[in-house]
């Protein structure tokens, strides 16, 4: 019974941590590359905010589209980590970052675009603080299999 509740709660537990990480990266996206807070803060007129809005929009769908493409990327690292109940915050960050990676390589291919996402240091950036979000929230208790906080056994006599 024990072993079925621990798989439920990683079944809920695993999507949670995915969809935090993936805001946090978005947010990562756009306020540190696409700097959208320096574009919002030059609006002078109407115009200039319908054309704002159109860029958020547009940017939004690509943030999206991006992080789709890493989380795809990255669930072969979640669920290794799962599998064999890596819990290290090295692997989950590393997972994070060589995700974000080559999901920027393949991103300009599957979009047939030149590549919105150009500057390596965000989108590194981007991809550990994805990878350390969801090690706090499901990685550090990784495997539902092996549980964290199980008492010592007894050794046998």
């Amino acid at each position: 019974m024990d072993s079925v509740l621990r798989l439920i709660l990683r079944l809920l537990l695993i999507p949670t941590a995915v969809l935090v990480a993936g805001f946090v990266q978005a947010l990562i996206i756009l306020f540190g590359q696409w700097q959208i807070d320096a574009v919002a803060a030059r609006i002078r007129d109407p115009q200039d905010a319908m054309a704002f809005s159109g860029a958020v929009l547009l940017a939004a769908f690509l943030t999206a589209a991006y992080l789709a493409l890493v989380w795809t990327v990255g669930a072969i690292g979640i669920l290794f980590s799962e599998a064999f109940a890596v819990r290290s915050w090295l692997f989950h960050l590393a997972n994070g970052a060589l995700s974000a990676f080559v999901a920027v390589q393949v991103f300009p291919v599957l979009m047939d675009e030149p590549a919105p996402l150009d500057d390596r240091f965000y989108i590194l950036a981007a991809g550990l603080a994805g990878g350390l979000v969801y090690w706090l929230i499901a990685g550090w208790s990784a495997g539902f299999w092996k549980t964290v906080l199980a008492p010592p056994r007894a050794p046998a006599s």
